[in-house]
């Protein structure tokens, strides 16, 4: 929910030409995001690649999917900010909570059977953002 959250305050402020974005938090936790094209790459790299004999084998019964690269929330409104083209400041609340620490996927096992992602975040970012200024009118916010 981060993301587009965060997506959205930008955008309405860049619209709005304000001085800043209030954003709840230090920004030093960390998260990892996944773009939704690497998940359906994932699972369909796992439906024709990986026998479920194979996991099973290994006394696992699942395979986590991820990027297994760790993201502060400052880092990502940042890289937001750049792709909303959002020119004001970014104003972190640390008066407000920070959720959890730290959310991280141990994602060895997947790529142990030979996937990894390949979408980096600010790809990502560019175009979730363009399927959103696309999409505005047509979502009830």
């Amino acid at each position: 929910h981060v993301i587009p959250a965060l997506m959205y305050k930008m955008h309405v402020a860049k619209q709005n030409n304000d001085p800043f974005v209030p954003i709840w938090g230090s920004g030093a936790p960390t998260r990892e995001f996944l773009f939704v094209d690497d998940l359906a790459d994932a699972i369909h790299f796992s439906l024709m690649n990986i026998e479920a004999k194979d996991v099973y084998s290994c006394g696992i019964s699942h395979l986590n999917v991820g990027t297994g690269i760790e993201v502060s929330i400052s880092e990502l409104a940042y890289t937001i900010k750049e792709v909303v083209g959002f020119n004001g400041e970014l104003k972190f609340d640390s008066s407000k909570p920070d959720g959890m620490p730290k959310r991280l996927l141990d994602v060895s096992r997947i790529h142990n059977f030979g996937w990894k992602h390949t979408t980096p975040l600010d790809v990502g970012m560019k175009l979730t953002y363009g399927w959103f200024v696309k999409n505005i009118e047509d979502l009830r916010i």
